[in-house]
């Protein structure tokens, strides 16, 4: 690879290949030591093409959430089975990776703009700004660079743009999907709430079992499939659906909450 080869977005990948694997280093030991991380599903990322795929998950804190996906999406491609054991993996990591981020918040500190290097793809948040509730048109440019990301290789989404649980999913995911026609990918996580404190850079509590599980791509038929059709499709996936909530009864939900908390994790 030359020294000073860019990616679309002006990235030098040499840099961009340095920071990925700093950063997996430092945070290796919060998903294998003081927590760990049960995955299933990684040898489906194996079979994907090397791009045009859209991951979509549902969201849990800031970062760890999908620091977490680059270890184990690096870790499978390396041959790993649904583990992140031995860190060698990240050596050689997939450049082609983004993540969409809320631009406000990459450009919060340092440590935010080291992250945006690595892969995010920043955008302006239509219905939130400074903690305010606002109300703007989607930037197309933005719409433009999620294109040109995917045209380069994966990209990671959160649907929802909150890290609370069971809100709707954003339509502009739908639009996306749409106009790209990329392979969609479910991803589920669990325990990173726990875990981590609302930005995902602080261990929170530890001898927490997080879980990711990584679903087949979704069939879906991009010419005929209503924005909403895709929209319910994507909140079965990620187990986003208002009617998850009616399969528990409250006091059901608050007792696995108290069973979550009290969860060792397991080697």
């Amino acid at each position: 690879m030359p020294l000073f080869k860019k990616n679309p977005f002006g990235h030098i990948l040499f840099i961009k290949k340095w920071l990925i694997r700093i950063l997996a280093i430092l945070s290796h030991r919060r998903y294998k030591g003081f927590n760990t991380l049960e995955i299933e599903g990684a040898d489906i990322l194996r079979s994907l093409p090397e791009t045009n795929v859209l991951f979509v998950s549902n969201h849990q804190t800031y970062f760890a959430d999908v620091v977490a996906m680059f270890h184990v999406f690096n870790a499978s491609l390396s041959g790993r089975d649904n583990n992140i054991k031995n860190i060698g993996y990240i050596w050689n990591p997939k450049l082609n990776m983004y993540y969409v981020a809320a631009a406000e918040t990459m450009k919060k500190s340092l440590l935010t703009k080291i992250l945006a290097y690595a892969g995010s793809i920043s955008v302006e948040r239509t219905w939130r700004a400074e903690g305010k509730d606002v109300n703007r048109q989607v930037k197309m440019s933005d719409i433009s660079n999620i294109g040109k990301a995917l045209d380069d290789g994966w990209v990671i989404t959160f649907p929802q743009g909150t890290t609370t649980p069971w809100k709707p999913l954003r339509k502009g995911t739908a639009h996306i999907i749409k106009k790209y026609k990329p392979i969609v990918v479910p991803v589920v996580i669990d325990g990173f709430r726990r875990s981590f404190d609302k930005k995902g850079l602080r261990v929170k509590k530890k001898g927490i079992l997080q879980s990711m599980v990584i679903k087949e791509p979704l069939d879906i038929d991009y010419e005929n499939e209503s924005f909403d059709a895709i929209i319910e499709k994507l909140e079965y996936a990620i187990e986003q659906h208002p009617s998850f909530l009616k399969v528990l009864s409250e006091k059901d939900l608050v007792a696995l909450e108290e069973e979550n908390k009290q969860r060792k994790w397991r080697i």
